[in-house]
């Protein structure tokens, strides 16, 4: 199998499974106990918090370790709203996010939360639609870096130098950016970062939270652990090939933005090479690593079933329930939910190991399968 499904998750590199392994096998106490196996395990737990502290450019105790990308904005989001509802209690995000925000601002407005839900204008989110949503109790606002089914990247910049001037906290989910282009929250003013590994070859079931030292209501309780943001035995195993695969793709950063950048382009030019007939689903500022895109007439579930017959995996973007392919909540957004784009639109998403002959191959399996 040919894998072009990056933006769903992302295989693990051998340094990362060294890493991994070396833990399991040499490093298994608990972080919190206080004999000589618990101190070797705490001493890797705290090295690792060091190491993606550094690379963040924030302080140790700022980073959370979470489950992951969906965790960590629960907590972001529920955990800040909750904790600071006396400063006001009403919300901004948009349509088009991860589920894992918009399901946690619809359980905040079961809880008395009012949540504003910003449309997209052109395909995109701006400052300026944040700018006439604030009020003067509005506490926090949540948008992503990344589209994770467009790749549209939005103006998080300018949105942070917005909030400057406003109680409201910035909450990024910054899932489909990070291990992909260098991130630091400070300058960029935001206060709550989400994370998570698998999406930077590191495993499944771990990321990270930075939040700019605030009050945040635990999730889970129990124990005194992630300084007493986050009970429960720390997932060092994880943690460290997490650590592992961040430190590494940083230091490929530039070799392999424009590595995709070639394969993302080198595609486009097949398709038209062999008059394969196609349309854009994303805006020209937009992460090279995921390419959105559909083919008129063509049944996505269809065209999805043919190419994982032939090889290559690759998704439509969107929830998957029961074996039915379900139209996409950022697509619907972007067009309407009569558009026949909801069934014809995939995502195609490239890593840095992925390669020309692979792009090519794929060009020339959809010139066959879409001909047929």
């Amino acid at each position: 199998m040919v894998y072009f499904d990056n933006a769903a998750t992302s295989p693990l590199t051998p340094a990362v499974i060294e890493e991994m392994t070396q833990v399991m096998t040499q490093i298994f106490g608990n972080p919190s106990s206080l004999h000589q196996d618990g101190r070797k395990a705490n001493q890797l737990l705290r090295q690792c918090r060091q190491e993606l502290a550094q690379a963040l450019e924030v302080k140790d105790n700022q980073l959370i370790f979470t489950s992951g990308g969906t965790e960590s904005n629960n907590l972001a989001i529920k955990g800040y709203a909750l904790a600071n509802q006396d400063k006001g209690k009403h919300l901004i995000t948009t349509s088009v996010e991860h589920h894992s925000v918009l399901h946690t601002m619809s359980y905040l407005e079961e809880c008395g939360f009012d949540v504003t839900y910003l449309e997209p204008i052109n395909q995109t989110i701006t400052a300026q639609q944040i700018k006439e949503a604030l009020q003067s109790d509005t506490i926090l606002v949540s948008i992503m870096y990344a589209n994770n089914e467009t790749g549209d990247l939005y103006p998080i910049k300018e949105i942070g130098e917005l909030l400057t001037e406003h109680q409201a906290v910035f909450h990024v989910d910054a899932v489909q950016v990070m291990g992909k282009l260098s991130l630091q929250p400070n300058p960029l003013h935001i206060d709550l970062l989400s994370a998570s590994a698998h999406k930077f070859h590191g495993p499944k079931g771990t990321g990270f939270l930075y939040h700019n030292t605030l009050k945040l209501t635990p999730l889970l309780h129990g124990g005194q652990q992630e300084y007493n943001k986050r009970a429960s035995t720390e997932n060092l195993i994880g943690i460290a090939g997490m650590t592992t695969a961040f430190i590494d793709s940083l230091a490929r950063e530039k070799e392999s933005w424009e590595h995709v950048t070639e394969l993302k382009a080198s595609f486009l030019s097949q398709l038209e090479q062999l008059g394969i007939n196609y349309y854009l689903n994303q805006n020209p500022n937009s992460l090279p690593h995921v390419l959105s895109l559909g083919f008129p007439d063509t049944n996505n579930a269809l065209l999805l079933t043919q190419l994982d017959l032939a090889g290559f995996s690759l998704s439509a973007g969107s929830a998957c329930t029961a074996g039915n392919i379900e139209p996409s909540h950022v697509i619907t957004s972007y067009y309407s939910k009569t558009s026949p784009r909801l069934n014809e639109v995939i995502r195609i998403s490239f890593s840095e190991y992925n390669t020309s002959a692979e792009v090519l191959a794929l060009a020339q399996t959809l010139k066959k399968v879409i001909k047929n």
